[in-house]
């Protein structure tokens, strides 16, 4: 589960050439999905070639790691997918259409049952939850925070499946913007994720073909708080990366922060370019250096 969360690009299960495509892309985590983007009368097929592509990709050698989205929990195809692709070692298991931590908690029993049985040794798959799928989930979003759920590494919202369960004819509103049914379950979502201390991930950006829209879009989620994003095609890889890494400004910034407050001592305020700084200024810089990508040291 370590590493950053800064692109997640998604690769159809069902092609052999596009996670291969996937897996040179430069995102930092790439979905192996099993679920939407596999028709139904593929998904047999698309288990066996996930994880043969696992299998032919160990933990070691991956340049990114692997996560895989089953089918939803309540669903016959869920444990099939598990079966098939926990022998191989996934990083991650991304969970459609969760309806909350004891939903993940069931999750999580099954992949320690899983892990237990397969013979080769491999990592212990953290959990994405889709965490506002339906329209009872974005209710329990705030239980993540106390349900003490060990494999639990990232939230991420959808606003297509929760746009279908709500009966919404769009989930834009007259000026493109997310309509506020969607504003307000993005924002509970980056909430919950914070309180749980875990990842919080930026649903996709849909029109692949728009960088400048990504960049600003992605930009403005890294500034509110998100620490990465979807992604549904390669080329949007590199944008986002870009837009969810911190600045050689704010780097420098941050660091002259953290420096003042070490030489003032014991100290709550100190005075950094003209401007008074308190702690919770010293917590953010120490979070963001926290989470500079090697590529920039």
């Amino acid at each position: 589960m370590t590493g950053p969360f800064r692109s997640l690009l998604f690769a159809p299960g069902d092609s052999d050439k596009k996670l291969a495509k996937a897996a040179e892309a430069g995102a930092d985590i790439v979905i192996l999905d099993l679920e939407d983007s596999v028709a139904p009368a593929r998904k047999e097929e698309a288990r066996a070639i996930t994880a043969a592509f696992l299998a032919d990709h160990p933990a070691a050698a991956r340049k990114s790691r692997f996560c895989v989205r089953i089918n939803a929990l309540d669903l016959p195809e869920a444990l099939s997918d598990l079966a098939a692709v926990i022998p191989h070692g996934p990083d991650l298991i991304m969970l459609p259409k969760a309806g909350g931590p004891d939903d993940v908690a069931r999750l999580s029993h099954y992949l320690d049952a899983l892990e237990a049985a397969r013979t080769k040794t491999g990592p212990k798959a953290g959990i994405i939850p889709v965490a506002t799928e339906t329209a009872a989930a974005p209710f329990a979003l705030g239980a993540y925070a106390d349900a003490k759920l060990e494999r639990l590494a990232a939230l991420t919202w959808g606003a297509e499946d929760l746009a279908t369960a709500l009966g919404a004819t769009t989930n834009r509103d007259a000026s493109g913007e997310w309509a506020l049914t969607f504003r307000m379950v993005r924002s509970m979502t980056l909430m919950a994720a914070r309180a749980a201390h875990v990842v919080a991930i930026e649903t996709l950006f849909v029109d692949y073909r728009d960088e400048d829209g990504l960049r600003a879009s992605s930009r403005a989620a890294y500034a509110e708080g998100f620490d990465g994003r979807i992604a549904i095609h390669p080329t949007q890889v590199a944008a986002i990366n870009e837009s969810f890494s911190p600045s050689a400004e704010q780097i420098d910034h941050a660091r002259r922060v953290v420096a003042a407050f070490a030489a003032a001592g014991d100290c709550g305020t100190v005075g950094v370019e003209g401007k008074m700084l308190d702690l919770p200024h010293l917590a953010q810089a120490r979070r963001l250096l926290a989470n500079v990508h090697e590529d920039q040291l």
